[in-house]
């Protein structure tokens, strides 16, 4: 039995994969975020730093700026090029100046580790999309 060689991924599916290793940087970091001292009784009292109490605008904005890249992950294979490429240029650079901001702000070394590499995917995704051309 031979191996078959490797078939070179689609652009589409390069940006699908990155957006979905996004998504679980932001899942672990959030969920190793409950660990912090304090956390667990800020999210209890209804404080949700740095935003302060938590609000129904608070929270929808907050599962909007989730929900685009999550989005992202299907919308990258389903729709057409120049929607895929633009929306993913708009959104990479988007969520990379959020990371670097929240890069600055983060007091915790394993926030400032997701928050690195989340930036690293997104300028990623910012970068193989501003490059991709008709014939990829």
């Amino acid at each position: 039995m031979s191996l078959s060689p490797d078939v070179p991924a689609s652009t589409r599916l390069k940006l699908s994969a990155a957006w979905a290793s996004t998504m679980f940087c932001y899942l672990y970091c959030d969920y190793f975020e409950l660990y912090v001292p304090g956390k667990l009784s800020d999210m209890l009292q209804g404080d949700m730093a740095p935003l302060g109490p938590v609000t129904q605008g608070v929270l929808l904005g907050t599962g909007i700026l989730m929900l685009i890249p999550s989005l992202l992950v299907f919308l990258s294979v389903a729709l057409p090029r120049v929607a895929v490429r633009w929306l993913n240029v708009s959104f990479g650079v988007i969520y990379s100046g959020i990371m670097a901001l929240l890069f600055v702000m983060a007091g915790w070394w394993f926030y400032k580790l997701f928050a690195a590499v989340e930036m690293l995917l997104t300028v990623y995704i910012t970068w193989t999309a501003w490059r991709w051309s008709e014939s990829r």
